[in-house]
């Protein structure tokens, strides 16, 4: 067992149905199984046929849904799909407790290969971008291009908005934290949330709100959600003390593909002056850098992001590629 990985905790035999899971117009689920995981993945069918494939994996107490806002504005120009995690979202949790950064990397890589999708367009937020940094690293084969919305990289003076949620990884504060907080409501609890991982909270939408406290009353009822949020906290926590080739920063410097680098001037969580560090380390990077944005600029500002990985997909010739290939499509109808 490597230093990543944690002792294994026992997957619930039987997940409970707590509520529907909300899926946004043009998007459907599917679950998929594979050897020791099931994954729910949510998805939408691109503009055409033949454009190449993108994945998306969220960070930390997130899911599939924090893509919503983004996958649509690529409909013309990738075959859409976001992951559930193991433990998050509606996927159960890993049939081996592994809540690893290993062990969700090769969660996405396993999906990758079975799916047969690869190389894909791939996007990670916080604890999804220390994931597809690993999975950039040790697997090239599989990613085309990478995007890191606020990625999970080690810090020497971590954002105080972090401590908080960094404690879930010590043993036995889940369960205090539980008991403390037992009486918040999920209204409570996302206003929090929202308080701390966006720019300006002003920004939801009361629709988005509630859809938000609907999410967070599902999932309080899952008897695995504090497990799967400590765990992966905690596994977090010990990617960010790996040194040598498994260090994420060294594997950051592995990363071939060309990648585009998200960070909000606003983020309690990743500082923003790890913009400049993660351009120098992934070799073939694009910084874009918004100050009103806090962790989650994928769902803050889409747009931005969108206009900045259109760019990027036209510099790797993606953009021609595609347009040829619609064009040889239409001309063979």
């Amino acid at each position: 067992m490597s230093s990543t990985e944690l002792p294994p905790a026992l997957a619930a035999t039987v997940t409970p149905r707590v509520g529907t899971v909300r899926v946004a117009a043009g998007e459907r689920l599917r679950s998929v199984g594979l050897p020791g995981i099931t994954l729910t993945v949510r998805s939408r069918p691109p503009a055409r046929a033949g454009l190449p494939p993108a994945l998306y994996v969220h960070g930390l107490g997130g899911s599939s849904q924090n893509w919503s806002a983004l996958m649509p504005l690529l409909d013309d120009l990738v075959a859409s799909e976001a992951l559930d995690l193991p433990g998050f979202g509606d996927s159960p949790p890993p049939d081996d407790g592994n809540y690893s950064v290993t062990g969700h990397a090769r969660a996405v890589i396993r999906y990758l290969d079975a799916a047969e999708r690869g190389p894909v367009h791939l996007f990670g937020n916080s604890l999804g971008g220390a994931v597809t940094t690993r999975v950039a690293a040790v697997r090239p084969d599989l990613v085309r291009t990478l995007t890191l919305v606020s990625p999970a990289l080690p810090e020497i003076r971590a954002q105080r908005g972090a401590w908080p949620t960094a404690l879930l990884a010590v043993p036995g504060v889940a369960g205090m934290f539980t008991k403390f907080t037992k009486g918040w409501s999920a209204e409570q609890r996302v206003r929090g949330v929202m308080a701390l991982c966006y720019g300006d909270p002003g920004m939801v939408t009361p629709e988005g709100f509630r859809n938000a406290v609907e999410e967070m009353e599902r999932r309080l009822a899952l008897p695995y959600f504090w497990d799967a949020m400590a765990r992966s906290t905690r596994g977090l926590v010990d990617a960010y003390t790996l040194g040598g080739q498994h260090g994420l920063w060294r594997q950051a410097e592995r990363v071939l593909a060309p990648t585009l680098l998200v960070y909000g001037g606003r983020d309690q969580l990743v500082g923003y002056r790890m913009a400049q560090r993660a351009a120098r380390a992934f070799r073939d990077s694009r910084l874009l850098t918004l100050p009103d944005a806090g962790h989650v600029a994928m769902m803050e500002y889409p747009e931005a992001v969108v206009t900045a990985f259109r760019e990027l997909f036209a510099d790797t010739g993606e953009l021609t590629s595609s347009t040829n290939s619609s064009t040889a499509t239409g001309a063979g109808s």
